[in-house]
């Protein structure tokens, strides 16, 4: 039986910088309460915040759920509050020559875009990341711009050769992010196998970046059961099949725990 559930948030449990809706926060709230949870993303801590958390019931299941933003750079556990275990945060440095290389990769693509919301490139502390679109766009507006990650491709082939020391990765409909060499979703599916002391075969991956250079990409490299899923909708689905292989699997172990 596996022992958790692990998601990636944009494109997988919502829409891009979208809350969760009804149905997949109340889904949540069951899958909770029989399994540990937790959801690795390239948003940052306030995104977590107001996508999953403010839509979550504020109970005691939130013991089960582990948080990772910038794609597992940071980890965070509930206690009595919300705790922050690490974060990889890059030195300035490290900041200046990829701020200088996002800058040049995005001269060099030759992309034109008609309109910006918000930033367009954001530092995160432990990430930093590009949208093309800036990080407000509108859903809509975003899903036209990049659909077979085909321009996002071309300018990570550019910043591979320019900042080869660090990890590129595609996430979400419009982005690049940009972490430490190491530091990805691998690393954060090897961080709650250390902290929660739950083995990497017994974990399940669900992620809509499954690809090469995808972001959900590493966790499946890591050897963790990857189920790739298009949208939000499809993650339900799965959703539904797991709570129901759990709740079928329940009564044999309570069976056997009899026996004994």
């Amino acid at each position: 039986m596996k022992k958790l559930i692990v998601f990636d948030l944009d494109g997988t449990l919502a829409e891009s910088k979208s809350a969760l809706d009804t149905e997949m926060a109340a889904l949540l709230n069951v899958l909770l309460g029989i399994v540990k949870v937790a959801v690795i993303s390239g948003g940052n801590w306030p995104q977590f915040e107001k996508q999953l958390l403010s839509n979550l019931p504020q109970d005691e299941h939130l013991k089960n759920l582990s948080l990772l933003p910038t794609c597992g750079t940071k980890f965070y556990e509930y206690k009595s509050g919300w705790k922050q275990l690490y974060s990889e945060d890059f030195t300035d440095g490290e900041k200046d020559k990829i701020l200088s290389s996002l800058k040049q990769v995005i001269g060099l693509s030759g992309f034109k875009v008609e309109r910006i919301w918000g930033e367009v490139v954001e530092d995160r502390g432990s990430q930093i990341t590009f949208s093309a679109l800036g990080q407000q766009a509108p859903i809509e507006e975003k899903k036209k711009w990049d659909p077979d990650f085909t321009k996002r491709k071309k300018m990570k082939a550019l910043l591979d050769k320019l900042i080869p020391e660090f990890s590129v990765r595609l996430g979400g409909t419009t982005s690049i992010d940009v972490t430490k060499p190491g530091i990805d979703k691998a690393y954060g599916i090897r961080k709650l196998r250390d902290t929660l002391g739950i083995a990497i075969q017994k974990m399940i991956f669900i992620g809509d970046a499954l690809f090469p250079g995808g972001n959900d990409y590493p966790a499946k490299e890591v050897g963790v059961v990857s189920i790739q899923v298009r949208d939000p909708n499809e993650t339900k689905r799965v959703i539904e099949a797991i709570i129901a292989c759990l709740d079928c699997a329940q009564p044999t172990k309570n069976r056997q725990d009899e026996k004994r």
